[in-house]
């Protein structure tokens, strides 16, 4: 599943390709996503302005010139494919997750612009398309989410107050969209490497030094992830032909049975399934 640093890579790829331009036509050749696709879907969307492509959290959200909004979450499987008639791509595929090319099957909705065809293609079918008519109902689409962790909203007083006499575990907390926006499995394991805390103690237990870095090493990953182009967890491209090459600074994801990275760490990475989720430690420093 796409995490923050993914899905801003299509974001970026997105408003690089569509901002000022006008949707022609929409197509919906399946209605049947997470959400069904109402009937009046494609008449909402055709001859509208795009402003910009924005974020937030794993949610794409698209600005129209009169104040309309387009939401997409790509769930598990979304890809967002751009087809350019002017300057064709071997690689159409806006991020580094699953197929680069376009696949045959799956193709759910096509929106046409002049010389663009931008296609989303989801074989699982968990994502999701949601319409938003003014800006009072975009803000209160998110509230129950908690702060990015770019946002200043994420601070210490914030986490501090958030963690007292909470029994869950850290590693909990940080997939936790009510906590936090955006961060998910993967950077959920590489951050609390960083700060060097057990994922599995207990929130209310961490001090407050503990929480500062919390906060400090979620941005700095989460950064050097959008920096690095995303985590391709498999060899894939995107419509640049580039790849995302963070999964090549990855210290304990999928790192199972390795030695620590950490210069004189004698620990082992070892993985803990909880909740059905793979979490990745060191036995040693983060003990």
């Amino acid at each position: 599943m796409p995490e923050l640093p993914e899905v801003e890579i299509v974001r970026q790829s997105l408003h690089k390709k569509i901002k000022k331009k006008s949707i022609k036509k929409v197509i919906i050749r399946n209605r049947n996503l997470r959400f069904k696709i109402p009937v009046d879907f494609e008449s909402f969307l055709e001859d509208k302005k795009i402003i910009k492509v924005n974020r937030f959290s794993k949610y794409l959200i698209i600005h129209f010139q009169n104040e309309n909004y387009f939401i997409i979450h790509l769930g598990m499987s979304g890809t967002i494919h751009i087809l350019d008639k002017k300057k064709p791509f071997k690689f159409t595929n806006t991020s580094f997750y699953h197929s680069p090319f376009l696949p045959k099957k799956h193709n759910h909705a096509e929106f046409i612009f002049d010389n663009l065809r931008v296609i989303y293609n989801d074989p699982r079918r968990f994502g999701f398309f949601e319409i938003i008519k003014d800006h009072q109902n975009l803000k209160k689409r998110f509230e129950s989410m908690g702060p990015e962790p770019f946002s200043d909203k994420f601070n210490l007083n914030y986490v501090e107050n958030y963690f007292k006499q909470k029994n869950k575990d850290i590693k909990s907390f940080l997939i936790d969209q009510r906590f936090v926006s955006g961060i998910g499995n993967i950077y959920a394991s590489e951050i609390l490497f960083a700060c060097k805390i057990n994922p599995f103690k207990k929130a209310k237990h961490l001090n407050k030094n503990e929480c500062t870095k919390i906060i400090l090493n979620s941005k700095k990953i989460l950064e050097r992830a959008i920096d690095k182009g995303g985590s391709s967890i498999r060899d894939f491209k995107d419509i640049t032909g580039n790849k995302g090459t963070f999964q090549n600074e990855f210290k304990v994801y999928q790192q199972d049975g390795d030695d620590c990275k950490r210069t004189k760490c004698k620990g082992i990475i070892k993985k803990k399934i909880t909740s059905n989720r793979s979490t990745f430690f060191c036995n040693f420093c983060q003990n």
